[in-house]
């Protein structure tokens, strides 16, 4: 618990102070083979100035008002006169802790006027890095030129681009290689070595210290840029040949610009480790003479759990370690469906020696379901001692930086974003929160689930002061108070006999609207709470939730969602929190009140269609809702919020299908290959549902999960995801156990 609250502490104050990052993280989409959390920012240009990632590094137009025109090739795309002072204007955090650089885009060009850019980013016209299609005013070509010092300047040329037709241009500058390569149409064309050893000496280390413009040149009197200009990217990592072949013939194949090719698929990772000969020897196994096959039993439905590791002999009678075997992982429980006896041959990596494991399958007992063995503490339970010399020790030092930060944030910027999807007004100096919490992303409201949980953990904790453990309940009342009045306004007449919705599955569109979306911005965000159903709260419409119910995919359109259930769990979790610590029945009514309005509608979803979403790339990630309605059972006593929470079961993943007959629960590994982050919280959920059901499916979903966490997906520095898989960061390996093939341990 107290690592817990230190980390949300942390979060929340990188939140307060406004530090707009522009990493992506918990989230990967795969986007024309290149995953997410390489991409600083995407600019699509059509019809709008918006980033198109969720890293909201929204551009804005300098000189004028956007003109977007029609195209046959890539339908709506941006328009640069070349005149009137027009370029577009970055924000200075896009370029900020980089290692590497890339920067990719379409480019129809309508004049040959030497000088302009296409882009130009750095900190003058002595420290920059820019890209010049037609070259400058004393040097003709393709010009990709990086400045560093006053006498410092390394450019790679290639042929003058030709106008009046669309054309693909990449630069990709690779720090640890020294290079900086030019790419046309997908083919290198010009490369130059002994580039800068850090990009800080071109950009400065702070934000504030760089211009980024596309279209305009940092060089005083140089022309504008006469373009139109689809689909700039900018990466924080090197390009590769491929990577560049790949963004350019997604779009080639008319399916890669104002879409982009996003592979959800995570059976098919990208593996770029070395592949060894099975009889090549790796580390220890070169002293290997033989190894010992093992004697395992089972019960009939339920896969075997085969040894990670098994006694091994060395020569000279060395004394060794255990070696890795890796074992087949079946997809289903077919072997093991009737009492008897088989067996199994793994193999040891680097070695031709073939381990065997003789398994008895016996007939199934009556299941158990093992006592709470462990449980947390209060946190009023835990108090901090000073030294021997009465000084502050390092722990409490870090206590109180972090608390006294929490103790100076202002619920205001918390409760922002819902009193602006209610459509209430703001108080005198509110200012909303950045990053994921900004007014157009659409995960926003998800702080604010965090806080409740960081200062209720705060108030639990601070008994050692009064005073600013008074300042953590007064928060708490504030921040409750104010959901209290907005969830109560939901469903009901905004005054006397209006028309309203009172029943969650009967929401209808916005007014003025055929269908539901998830525009946030103000000019399209619907405000009719009234028509939202009773007991709603979040710091969006219910869009988000119908339209997964329909289908919708994960993205940054407005006909594609970010993950709503992810969402709602952290705002549920902390009404807990706060109710838990303090005894406030107003937040308890609340998360009531919207865990009733979630099962109104869920219990209406067919469940094949639950099962896809749940195992919706993102879209579907729901954090661990089943863990927070199991325990709002709990607490509650109310039927319904178990049914909720039961209808969170990911039932492929931990039954296999409806008739529950392999999956997690009979030891079936279905996740490889899946999204790491939204699986995860799921399987802890079960643990909660097991403790207020009694029922031993839900501790074996738990249980099978967390042995083939450590013994087939964990690696050397404890994580479980993206090892083999550098594209995604956030994805099991396709295939358990096979990280060891190459020496991962």
């Amino acid at each position: 618990m107290a690592k817990l609250f230190l980390r949300i502490s942390l979060f929340l104050i990188s939140l307060v102070q406004g530090v707009n990052t522009a990493q992506a993280q918990n989230g990967d989409q795969i986007l024309d083979g290149i995953g997410e959390t390489g991409m600083i920012a995407r600019y699509v240009f059509n019809g709008d100035l918006r980033e198109w990632s969720r890293n909201n590094l929204h551009s804005k137009l300098v000189g004028g008002e956007a003109a977007f025109v029609n195209d046959v090739r890539f339908g709506r795309v941006l328009s640069l006169p070349g005149d009137n002072n027009v370029f577009v204007s970055l924000p200075s955090d896009a370029l900020t802790n980089l290692e590497s650089l890339s920067i990719s885009g379409w480019i129809y060009l309508r004049s040959k006027q030497p000088g302009q850019r296409f882009f130009d980013f750095g900190k003058d016209a002595s420290r920059h890095f820019f890209a010049a299609p037609v070259g400058t005013t004393s040097q003709e070509g393709f010009q990709s030129v990086i400045t560093f010092e006053k006498s410092a300047k390394k450019g790679a040329l290639a042929p003058v681009i030709e106008t009046n037709k669309w054309v693909h241009l990449a630069v990709v500058i690779d720090i640890p290689s020294k290079t900086m390569t030019t790419y046309v149409e997908s083919k290198p064309v010009g490369e130059t070595k002994d580039i800068p050893k850090e990009l800080t000496e071109v950009f400065g280390q702070q934000p504030g210290e760089k211009m980024l413009y596309i279209g305009k040149s940092l060089v005083p009197g140089d022309p504008y840029l006469d373009a139109l200009v689809s689909d700039f990217r900018i990466y924080r990592i090197p390009l590769t040949v491929g990577q560049v072949a790949g963004i350019y013939n997604h779009s080639q194949r008319g399916r890669g610009v104002n879409e982009g090719t996003a592979n959800t698929n995570r059976r098919r990772a990208e593996d770029t480790l070395p592949r060894f000969s099975p009889a090549t020897a790796q580390l220890y196994n070169n002293y290997l003479v033989g190894v010992s096959d093992v004697n395992v039993e089972t019960e009939v439905g339920n896969l075997p759990r085969l040894p990670a590791y098994i006694p091994a002999s060395y020569n000279n009678k060395v004394k060794g370690s255990k070696v890795r075997v890796l074992w087949p992982a079946p997809t289903d429980n077919s072997g093991v469906l009737k009492p008897g006896n088989f067996t199994v041959t793994g193999r040891i990596p680097g070695t031709d020696f073939q381990p065997k494991a003789f398994v008895i399958v016996k007939a199934a007992k009556k299941a158990t379901a093992p006592g709470l063995k462990l449980a947390t503490f209060n946190l009023n339970q835990v108090s901090l001692q000073t030294t021997a010399q009465g000084s502050k020790s390092k722990f409490i030092e870090n206590r109180d930086k972090f608390v006294n930060t929490l103790a100076k944030t202002d619920p205001n910027s918390f409760l922002y974003m819902f009193r602006h999807a209610f459509g209430q007004k703001q108080p005198e100096g509110a200012k909303p929160l950045g990053v994921w919490d900004s007014r157009a992303t659409k995960l926003r409201g998800h702080a604010t689930g965090h806080y409740l949980t960081a200062i209720a953990q705060a108030y639990a904790s601070t008994g050692y002061d009064k005073t600013l453990q008074n300042e953590f309940a007064q928060k708490m009342d504030y921040m409750v108070n104010t959901l209290y009045e907005l969830s109560q306004l939901s469903g009901k007449p905004k005054e006397g006999n209006g028309s309203y919705v009172s029943d969650p599955a009967a929401v209808p569109p916005g007014p003025g609207k055929t269908g539901y979306d998830s525009d946030l911005s103000d000019t399209a965000i619907r405000n009719d709470y009234w028509n939202w159903g009773k007991g709603f709260i979040s710091a969006y419409p219910p869009d988000q939730f119908i339209m997964l119910e329909k289908g919708a995919k994960y993205g940054g359109q407005k006909n594609q969602i970010w993950a709503p259930y992810y969402t709602l769990h952290k705002i549920l979790a902390g009404l807990l929190d706060v109710y838990e610590v303090s005894g406030n029945k107003k937040a308890l009514e609340i998360a009531s009140g919207m865990g009733n309005w979630v099962y109104t509608r869920l219990s209406k979803v067919p469940t094949d269609t639950l099962i896809k979403m749940w195992n919706t790339y993102i879209a579907g990630e729901f954090g661990g809702m089943n863990e927070v309605m199991a325990r709002m059972y709990r607490i509650t006593g109310k039927s319904n919020h178990l049914k909720t929470a039961q209808l969170f079961d990911n039932i492929r993943v931990f039954f296999g299908d409806t008739a529950h007959t392999h999956g997690l629960a009979k030891n079936v590994d279905l996740f490889r290959g899946l999204h790491a982050n939204q699986h995860i919280p799921q399987a802890v959920g079960s643990i909660e549902t097991y403790r207020v059901t009694s029922n031993p499916e839900y501790f074996k979903v738990a249980d099978n999960f967390w042995y083939k966490m450590v013994n087939d997906y964990m690696y050397s520095i404890g994580g479980v995801a993206g090892a083999r898989n550098p594209a995604n960061a956030e994805c099991f390996t396709a295939q358990p156990g096979t990280l060891y093939e190459n020496g991962f341990a």
